[in-house]
């Protein structure tokens, strides 16, 4: 089977290469993209998708980038995704197959998307809406360890174009996943909700959190234990560890794209404006704390971890960056410490840290290589370690403060 991926970016080259390990694949992006052992780079999209019976398509579905979530975005317009990108590539495709093609677009869109205004583009192939279920810094992982497979197609059946794809991805993945195939439109609707979902859940942790910083008496940990354990009402464990807030290129902006849909629809309420203001809230209270400690110690703020996540680069969407954003509005000078976004920042006197990165609790159950838990620079004697994760142990000469925990600073 000859496959092509247009689209090389941060997502599709790493699953470009896991297919490669399976079928024949090649790729193209509009940005020079260096070569690879296994991926065969094309010059054009008609060179690329000639002959393939596959056709993968994952390119950006962009917003503004003011609505990324490394600022306050509760208060911005509800906006739909771009769909101009797709849109160009999509029409860009469609003179160069024919109907022994599939199509396959894996972009994220809002409901109804791709019946109004995506499909109609390939009138010469056939075509699927297959969206990913994907985190950066496990791409590789995710893609061939699935927790489920999403497959759309125009009525929602099982056999035909998604057999053939459930086929496709069987020597691909380690496990035996739930597939869920229904209509383009159930499709779209269980990515985007997927997402968001996980947007509210961590909202709702965090703002156990706050209760107990404001409370007093309260482990955090004590009670977000006890709700992982209710696995017949609540949910798995996943995302039930309170921390820093929910970040990246995709949850904030998949939130303003459904405050978007909600209007569209005139459903009459807005749930995703209060999980996108939680999250604003929550981070200016985090911010608040180490404004704080800064005034009552005079000792400077550095955020441990800029990216939005450890072991990437990525800052989109990092809520690192929120937080200093408040920091910021209070007139409060910071630093960040993050080799993987050039931050090498090296402290020489004490200093109030926030420990934004936790590549245990990150990456937990994903089948990373937690591959070290050094500090991205050294610890001077004397500081102060805010850690919203609350798994660092008492450190000679370093005061550790449980965010989320006051008990075990009384």
């Amino acid at each position: 089977m000859k496959v092509a991926m247009i689209g090389l970016g941060k997502l599709g080259l790493p699953c470009a290469e896991v297919m490669a390990e399976h079928y024949d694949v090649c790729g193209y992006d509009i940005n020079l993209v260096d070569p690879t052992q296994t991926v065969a780079i094309k010059s054009s999209i008609a060179e690329a998708v000639t002959g393939c019976d596959l056709i993968f398509v994952a390119v950006p579905t962009p917003h503004d980038p003011a609505y990324g979530g490394s600022s306050p975005i509760t208060d911005l317009p509800p906006k739909d995704f771009d769909y101009s990108i797709v849109q160009h590539v999509l029409s860009e495709i469609n003179p160069h197959v024919n109907k022994n093609q599939l199509v396959v677009l894996i972009s994220t869109v809002l409901p109804g998307t791709v019946r109004k205004h995506l499909q109609p583009l390939i009138t010469n192939a056939r075509f699927i809406y297959n969206p990913y279920l994907i985190a950066m810094g496990s791409v590789k992982w995710d893609m061939v360890n699935p927790e489920c497979l999403i497959i759309g197609t125009d009525d929602g059946t099982r056999t035909g174009d998604a057999g053939l794809l459930i086929d496709f991805y069987k020597p691909i993945m380690e496990n035996t996943p739930q597939i869920n195939v229904g209509t383009w439109d159930e499709a779209e609707a269980i990515k985007i909700f997927y997402n968001t979902f996980i947007s509210a859940k961590i909202g709702l942790v965090n703002m156990i959190q706050d209760v107990a910083e404001a409370n007093g008496n309260i482990n955090v940990d004590v009670v977000t234990d006890a709700l992982k354990a209710a696995t017949q009402r609540i949910t798995g464990p996943k995302y039930l560890t309170a921390g820093m807030g929910d970040a990246g290129a995709c949850h904030p902006r998949d939130n303003i794209a459904l405050r978007w849909l909600a209007n569209e629809y005139d459903l009459g309420y807005d749930l995703f404006h209060a999980f996108m203001d939680s999250r604003d809230k929550q981070a200016k209270k985090m911010a608040q704390r180490l404004i704080d400690l800064h005034r009552e110690t005079r000792m400077p703020i550095v955020i441990h971890g800029r990216a939005y996540k450890p072991y990437v680069e990525y800052t989109i969407g990092s809520y690192s960056e929120l937080v200093a954003h408040f920091i910021t509005e209070a007139g409060i000078e910071f630093e960040y410490a993050d080799p993987l976004t050039g931050n090498f920042f090296q402290p020489h006197e004490s200093t109030i840290f926030l420990m934004a990165h936790n590549a245990k609790i990150t990456y937990s159950g994903t089948g990373v290589d937690v591959h070290q838990d050094a500090f991205y620079c050294a610890i001077p004697h004397g500081s102060i370690i805010v850690d919203p994760w609350r798994t660092l142990p008492d450190m000679y000469g370093v005061k550790v403060i449980h965010y989320g925990n006051p008990k075990k600073t009384k």
